[in-house]
């Protein structure tokens, strides 16, 4: 990411589009801006931005529809929706279709430029192999987990004990790096059984696997709660 990054916002709000688009700019980004789909992709089949801010609620045709169209795109930005404070499941579906993150209106200022920059980071990581992934090893907080032996390590190489579901968990983890996980995505990658609204079973396991990982359990930053929605590992 540099200080010419691209950012789009596609928002049928023009006081909206324009407030973010003064911001950004203010913090070094470059804009464009699109009122509904349509306008969206004429914008994008003239210039190739990073990140698109997708307003979910669009008239006529929806954010969602949108986020569909892009997916497989070879050239797709990475996406953050604008979603309005109570809409849950908007927001859990735009996740599950391949969203980066969202944010709820109103829009706070300074956490968009954190979310932003915490998504095209994420996204610039993702094309640097990692060397240690490349060997089957992965870093997750204080300890690296050895996907070959199935097996968990201290920075010093010390073996920690580690269940076949507390694996499966980490591994699952894994393959989805920055990507929001709700309970039910959890126990069906796992290979648990099937989930039970009321179950909480994830809930502890992650809770004893953060004890594992984590420097400060009780603040934990590499395997995240993301509230109503589920948990994320982002290490960066």
């Amino acid at each position: 990411m540099d200080d010419a990054t691209l950012i789009c916002i596609c928002d049928d709000e023009e006081p909206l589009r324009a407030m973010l688009a003064e911001y950004l700019e203010k913090n070094g980004f470059r804009t464009v801006q699109a009122h509904d789909a349509a306008n969206l992709r004429e914008t994008l089949g003239s210039c190739e931005p990073a990140l698109l801010l997708l307003d979910i609620n669009m008239p006529g045709e929806d954010g969602l529809s949108v986020l569909r169209s892009l997916q497989g795109e070879e050239r797709a930005p990475r996406i953050i929706m604008l979603t309005a404070a109570g809409e849950t499941v908007d927001r859990i579906v735009g996740l599950e279709m391949g969203a980066d993150d969202y944010l709820a209106k109103p829009v706070d200022l300074r956490e968009l430029v954190a979310r932003v920059r915490a998504v095209l980071r994420r996204s610039s990581a993702k094309e640097v192999e990692d060397p240690q992934a490349a060997e089957g090893r992965l870093p997750f907080g204080k300890t690296w987990l050895d996907l070959e032996a199935a097996k968990l390590y201290d920075r010093d190489g010390k073996p920690i004990p580690l269940t076949a579901m507390e694996f499966n968990l980490l591994k699952l983890f894994a393959k989805n790096r920055g990507r929001v996980l709700n309970r039910d995505q959890i126990l069906e990658g796992a290979h648990d059984r099937e989930w039970d609204p009321f179950d909480r079973s994830i809930d502890i396991r992650i809770s004893r696997i953060r004890k594992k990982i984590e420097h400060n359990p009780s603040k934990p930053v590499v395997i995240r709660t993301v509230r109503g929605l589920g948990y994320i590992y982002d290490p960066e």
